[in-house]
């Protein structure tokens, strides 16, 4: 099976192309002068095919981040995602940010992200909580139960470890839990949107 999946919703963007158990490409593409690393999406997915001899029409399965995250990151993800397993007529699936970010701790995983409004996105108990105040995440973090991984503004705060910091690998990462959901209708992959976007 020829897995593609990809993340522009975190601070970088990373693409993996993987056939069964090998990975044959793992590409980060970090963000410069001040444009969205997603602009570089699809001819960086072109890249990665070409130089492992893959064609489209070779892929079985998308896998992609649906957030949260940027906004733009998550649309182009989704958008990219969603057409090309049309056209392909392939599996797709969304994983959160939040479920990948988890399996950078080998148990108990709270996962915090900022969501701005002195609150956090929350994954605790193998859940997505949605958008907690701080002072709840703090109080679920002292009873000293859960690992924490959290993002470089937060990680002042919370404390735990920042994934940013690490370089654990995230794009494998996916490819490998879009592997494992059983819910693969490119037609019912949407955006994560746990706020609105921001306005202005």
């Amino acid at each position: 099976m020829i897995t593609l999946a990809f993340d522009t919703c975190l601070d970088k963007m990373y693409v993996v192309l993987k056939s069964d158990n090998e990975i044959l490409a793992s590409k980060i593409i970090e963000n410069h002068d001040n444009k969205y690393h997603s602009a570089f999406l699809i001819s960086t997915l072109q890249e990665v095919m070409s130089e492992n001899g893959i064609k489209p029409q070779d892929i079985d399965l998308i896998g992609v981040n649906i957030g949260p995250g940027s906004f733009t990151g998550i649309r182009a993800c989704v958008t990219v995602a969603r057409v090309l397993a049309q056209q392909l007529n392939c599996r797709a699936v969304g994983v959160s940010s939040l479920e990948i970010l988890a399996k950078c701790v080998p148990s108990n995983p709270l996962v915090a992200l900022d969501a701005r409004k002195n609150c956090a996105y929350l994954y605790v108990d193998n859940e997505i909580k949605g958008a907690i105040p701080l002072e709840e995440v703090q109080n679920l973090i002292k009873t000293g139960k859960y690992n924490v991984v959290t993002d470089d503004k937060l990680k002042p705060i919370l404390g735990g470890i920042s994934y940013q910091q690490l370089n654990f690998p995230l794009g494998e990462t996916l490819a490998k839990l879009a592997e494992g959901k059983n819910e693969t209708n490119w037609r019912l992959l949407k955006p994560l949107y746990i706020q609105p976007p921001p306005m202005g």
